[in-house]
Order: structure tokens, then C-alpha cells, then sequence
């Protein structure tokens, strides 16, 4: 470890590139720092402590929505844009076509996932502003509606300034942007928590913290366990004689990562989950009674630990095959191996050969999507059985940290390879 620091530090467009994206994520602490005027910032605390679903979104955007920070919304918007698009991918030809040009293609649907990023993010801070103002807690203290326009249009342009600094990261290729932003937000609020814990200290809990402190060394190791792991596939090319030499002949491997899709499933789970409480919200005080109970029901289903817990595996564990899907395709797998030479022992090239990766990923993605949904409800069987909501977010939080790191040490780890391979 020591010897890759010390390269790292040697290196010095890698050193830049790692100042340089440390430098954004402080720049990213501090604008979460920066509040709005016009919120009573006591109340908005105390009603986020009090709503799960609120909660939940107040700690994976590191704390802005309790400081009403101009990044309150964090990237959250951009995210459910990206959702829409690899949805849509799936539905309309055109994009469809799109996904598959490659590099351009993506250029393109990245373009059109930034523009769908602005009304979101518009619509959401007035969702936002709506449901604060329902409350019933004096948290906005001046709710004229020039100053609602304000808010709206400093919020927009908080995540698209996020957005921005994301991609910045991302082009220095030490890790995904939007990730790393999600993860400084994650480990932002690490110290509360430990003075926290510090603070309410009993020598009473003492064993309920060693537990929880081995369940998260396990929840590290298996999270590590699982994205690490891979299934090596044999590839043999046959021999081929071109004039008087011969090539091919020799063999290989197609890995077959256990989790493929990394931790984008949770991420899209959380924001399809958070979705339907919070509508639900709005229409509590409607006029029209049926409405205003169906609203109700709709809080109360998904604060069910339950109902919750069974919706949010579901979720995560769809979205592992179907992000999986996404970014996998047998056929051009398939396609190339056959142009190659390469065949799959004991496998015909061509159709069976995509008939046999599809259905061994599946398999393999059988263990991961478990595993992932696993992870995510862990906090609430924990929650279940030991009676305490500290960790309400644990498991997802410690699955998107490690993951993060483990990318971006990857990432770092490339760029050193091929450092070397240029001095050479």
C-alpha cells in the first residue's frame, strides 16, 4: 500500500488528479454549508429527525436539506434523469439505437439527460418547498411567492453546479463523479455520528456496539467478497494460417463479474421508493376525502418496516438484472468471439454461444441482486430484532462507501499501470 502512495505521489498527473478532485469535494462541503435565507433551520431539523422518508434523503445528500443549503437537492434530480433515459433505452427504438453508436451515442443521451436534469430539479425544489410548508412547523418564515421563485431557481441551479463538479471528476477518471459525490456526502456525516454515539454514551450498550461494529466489518468483507468476485469463462481461438505463419491457437478468459452493475441498483432503488411517499405527502390535507385517504394509506404503507423492507429488496434486486442488462450484451459478446476465432469449449459459436453467456450471467446475477437487496435491508432486520433505528441507513451507506472506494482505487490503480507502461 505504502509503495502505491508513494507512486502515486511520483506521479504527477496522477497526484494533480487527485488534489485537483479533493479540491471539488471541498468545494462541495462548503456549498452544502451555504444556507438560503429564509428558513427557520431548528424546525427543519426537527421535522427531518421526525420523517423517515426525509431522513433517509437528508443523509445521502450529506446533510444539505437540514441546512437548506443551495445544493439541498443534491444530485438527486440528475440521477432520476439518468433513470428515465435507461428506462426509456429499453421502451423507444430510437434511443435504443443511440445506446448501441457507442461513445457518440452516449455523448448524446448524456446531453439529453442534462437538459431533463433542469425541470427536475425545478419541480422537485417546488415539491420540496410544498411539502416544508405542510409541516405544520414554521420553517420557511417568509413563503411570498417571489421568494418560493428564489429558492426554486437557487436550488436548480445548486444541482446543476453539482452536476457539474461530478463530471468534472469523472474526466480525471479517478472515480465516477456523481458517485463520489454521494460518497463525500456519506462520509461527511460519519463524525456526527460518532460524537453522537460518544456524547449518549452508556456502558449499558456497550456489547449492542461491539455487535454493531463486527456486523460492519462483515457488511466491508462481504461487499468486497462480492464485488471482486468474478467467474473466469475459458476462451480458446482456433489456429489460423495466414501464408506460411500461424496465429491463434492459444486460449484465454471472459470474466464474469459477480456484481456487474456495482451500486447503481440501490441508488435508483432508493429513488423509485422515496417517490411514492413523498406525492403522498401533498395530498394529505386535500378536500376530496378519498384522495386525502388514499394519501394517508400510501405514508402509512411505507412506513411499514415490512412492507417497506419487502419493496425495497424487490426493487434493488430488479434493478441489478435490469442494469445488468443494460450494460451487458451477449450477442455482441458473442459476435466478436466469433469473429476472433474464439469459441467457448463445448459450445457452438454464434447463437448458443449468446444462449450460454445470457443464461450463466443470470445465474451469477442471481447471487449478486440477492446479496445487494440483502445489504439494503439489513439496517431493518437489525431494526427489527435489536429495537434501535441507529442504523437506519447503515448497510446502503456502507455498501455505496466501500464500493465507491473500491472503483476508485481501481481507477487510480490503472492510471499507475499505465504510467509505467510509458516509462517503458
Amino acid at each position: 500500500m505504502w509503495d502505491k502512495l508513494e507512486k502515486i505521489w511520483k506521479t504527477k498527473d496522477i497526484r494533480n488528479n487527485i488534489l485537483f478532485v479533493l479540491g471539488l469535494l471541498v468545494v462541495f462541503r462548503i456549498a452544502a454549508h451555504i444556507p438560503i435565507p429564509g428558513a427557520d433551520v431548528e424546525n427543519l431539523r426537527n421535522f427531518l429527525a421526525s420523517n423517515q422518508i426525509l431522513g433517509l434523503l437528508n443523509v445521502f445528500s450529506g446533510g444539505t436539506m437540514e441546512n437548506f443549503s443551495i445544493v439541498m437537492l443534491g444530485v438527486g434530480p440528475y440521477i432520476t434523469a439518468s433513470i428515465i433515459f435507461q428506462l426509456l433505452g429499453m421502451i423507444v427504438p430510437k434511443l435504443e439505437e443511440m445506446m448501441k453508436e457507442g461513445e457518440s451515442g452516449q455523448q448524446k443521451i448524456n446531453m439529453y439527460t442534462r437538459w431533463l436534469t433542469v425541470p427536475l430539479a425545478f419541480l422537485q425544489s417546488y415539491a420540496m418547498i410544498k411539502l416544508l410548508s405542510q409541516s405544520g412547523q414554521p420553517i420557511l418564515t417568509n413563503a411570498t411567492p417571489v421568494v418560493l421563485i428564489e429558492i426554486m431557481m437557487i436550488t436548480t441551479a445548486g444541482t446543476m453546479f453539482l452536476m457539474w463538479l461530478g463530471e468534472l471528476i469523472t474526466e480525471k477518471k479517478v472515480g465516477n463523479g456523481i458517485s463520489l459525490l454521494i460518497f463525500a456526502g456519506i462520509v461527511s456525516g460519519l463524525p456526527g455520528v460518532i460524537r453522537n454515539a460518544l456524547i449518549n454514551y452508556n456502558p449499558t450498550d456497550l456489547y449492542t456496539f461491539i455487535l454493531f461494529g463486527v456486523i460492519a466489518l462483515l457488511t466491508v468483507v462481504g461487499v468486497v467478497f462480492i464485488n471482486e468476485g468474478q467467474r473466469n469463462i475459458p476462451i480458446n481461438y482456433a489456429r489460423q494460417v495466414r501464408g506460411n505463419r500461424m496465429y491463434g491457437g492459444n486460449s484465454s478468459h471472459l470474466p464474469m463479474r459477480v456484481n456487474m452493475a456495482g451500486v447503481i441498483p440501490i441508488i435508483f432503488a432508493i429513488s423509485l421508493i422515496l417517490i411514492p411517499p413523498m406525492l403522498a405527502q401533498f395530498f394529505t390535507h386535500a378536500k376530496t376525502v378519498w384522495i386525502a385517504n388514499f394519501a394517508t394509506f400510501t405514508i402509512n404503507v411505507f412506513n411499514n418496516q415490512l412492507i417497506y423492507g419487502i419493496l425495497y429488496f424487490v426493487f434493488v434486486f430488479g434493478f441489478t438484472y435490469f442494469y445488468t442488462a443494460v450494460i451487458f450484451h451477449p450477442q455482441k459478446i458473442a459476435e466478436n468471439l466469433q469473429r476472433q476465432g474464439g469459441f467457448i469449449l463445448g459450445i457452438r459459436p454464434g447463437k448458443e454461444t449468446e444462449k450460454y453467456l445470457h443464461i450463466t450471467m443470470n445465474r451469477i446475477n442471481l447471487i449478486g441482486a440477492s446479496f445487494l437487496g440483502l445489504i439494503a435491508i439489513l439496517p431493518l432486520l437489525l431494526q427489527s430484532v435489536m429495537g434501535t433505528r441507529s442504523l437506519a441507513i447503515g448497510g446502503t451507506s456502507l455498501l455505496i462507501v466501500v464500493a465507491v472506494a473500491i472503483e476508485t482505487a481501481k481507477q487510480i490503480e490503472s492510471q499507475i499501470t499505465m504510467h509505467e507502461y510509458d516509462r517503458i
